[in-house]
């Protein structure tokens, strides 16, 4: 039987992750990666990985792959909590059990996963290769690169991120926005001295804090394991891209009015001063985030979400992850949905059988999961930034009731 011939349009979470499931049920895959060196910005944070995003992996990776990923994972010490600008505790959640890694929740940077998901794809995923556009016929799909070579295969499956080329030539109707809130980021270097400076909460489990309305702020440490290595992007930008030194992340956000007309143009040190102003009342602890952030890991990002689009006609090109979905960063979810994708697509195919009611079957439950995040966080990127003092007072008021709950509990256990 002729084996089945598969092209992923970009190197990411998802795309890597379908390459390493599809070639181990047997498949012939490709993966064409525009660059070598993943230089966007956000590359430089870590990323959470949920239950379902573990799962995926586990059951996609081979082991060497999989346990590469354990060893780069961080290590944490404390549980998500809820404190108002103030640092008043209103609720610190019991730390999520489960024994199984393919079951837990896991902090890895961008940088180790990448690392990771690119292991083991000898011969199977290729650099420097600048997707522009592709062609069906009944023979199949022929896919053209900016260098002027071409590929073959049945199928084609868009893993190419929120500014896909293979989406816009698929469903050029399909829509990313602008929310209108903008965020300013940062990574506040964790060492003995510096760790002792804050708040232990802050030091060692995500926060999101609950501040007067038209704002908030989430934090969150990542304790690099001593499995971490750099990779060529730290010769791009040894400060961003370091992927050895603790540090925790925060990220401030509000609507864009609340902001200068010219925030996109304004350097390190001027989102830095801003940012400090606009926090000059909180607990100092957060001022020390800011003003400690090194230079090169201070930036604004402005927040964008596609718009979800109805169904589709079926044919040998697919999309997956951000190339289809992409979401705001306010639910955490965004790569645990595509690593979703990557194994309910990789299930179906490697059943045999059709290949195009494979795929209209993984595009069918995509939209019926993958959907309903991204309105989902799109709420939850709103009510970050709400301007209604009921809505945060309510918020605040609920996570009290919800962390004296949780604190009795506590308690009672002795």
């Amino acid at each position: 039987m002729k084996k089945i011939k598969v092209a992923v349009v970009g190197g990411g979470t998802g795309g890597l992750c379908l390459a390493h499931g599809l070639s181990r049920a047997g498949f012939e895959v490709a993966v064409y990666e525009r660059s070598r060196t993943r230089t966007e910005r956000l590359q430089g944070y870590r990323v959470h990985i949920a239950p379902m995003g573990s799962a995926a992996l586990h059951e996609c990776l081979p082991t060497a792959a999989w346990e590469q990923f354990l060893a780069a994972t961080g290590v944490s010490e404390g549980t998500f909590g809820f404190v108002t600008e103030k640092m008043r505790e209103l609720a610190v959640f019991d730390p999520p059990s489960s024994a199984d890694p393919a079951a837990a929740h896991h902090s890895v940077s961008r940088i180790s996963m990448h690392q990771a998901l690119s292991s083991g794809l000898d011969g199977i995923l290729w650099h420097d290769k600048e997707f522009v556009r592709y062609e069906t016929d009944a023979k199949g799909v022929g896919l053209h690169f900016a260098d002027g070579t071409t590929a073959e295969a049945d199928l084609v499956v868009g893993a190419d991120g929120a500014s896909s080329r293979v989406r816009a030539q698929l469903l050029p109707h399909a829509k990313r926005v602008d929310t209108g809130i903008r965020t300013i980021i940062g990574k506040f270097p964790l060492t003995e001295e510096s760790r002792a400076q804050l708040p232990r909460q802050l030091a060692t489990a995500p926060t999101l804090v609950l501040p007067p309305p038209g704002c908030g702020m989430f934090t969150a440490p990542h304790e690099f394991p001593a499995a971490s290595v750099n990779d060529e992007t730290a010769t791009v930008d040894p400060v961003l891209f370091d992927n050895t030194a603790s540090y925790v992340m925060w990220s401030y956000g509000a609507k864009a009015g609340h902001f200068p007309a010219d925030l996109a143009e304004l350097d390190a040190p001027a989102l830095r001063s801003l940012m400090l102003d606009r926090i000059r009342d909180w607990h100092p602890a957060f001022s020390r985030l800011v003003r400690d952030s090194p230079d090169g890991t201070v930036s604004m990002l402005p927040i964008r979400t596609s718009v979800p689009v109805r169904e589709w006609e079926t044919g040998p090109v697919t999309l997956l992850g951000d190339a289809v979905h992409s979401m705001t960063p306010f639910r955490g979810i965004g790569a645990n949905i595509a690593l979703r994708d990557a194994q309910v697509l990789c299930r179906n195919l490697s059943r045999g059988g059709d290949v195009t009611a494979a795929v209209a079957d993984y595009e069918r439950q995509m939209r019926k999961y993958a959907y309903p995040q991204v309105r989902g966080s799109l709420r939850s990127a709103e009510q970050f930034v709400t301007e209604s003092r009921f809505s945060r007072g309510a918020t605040r008021a609920s996570m009290a009731v919800v962390g004296a709950g949780l604190s009795l509990r506590r308690k009672l256990r002795g």
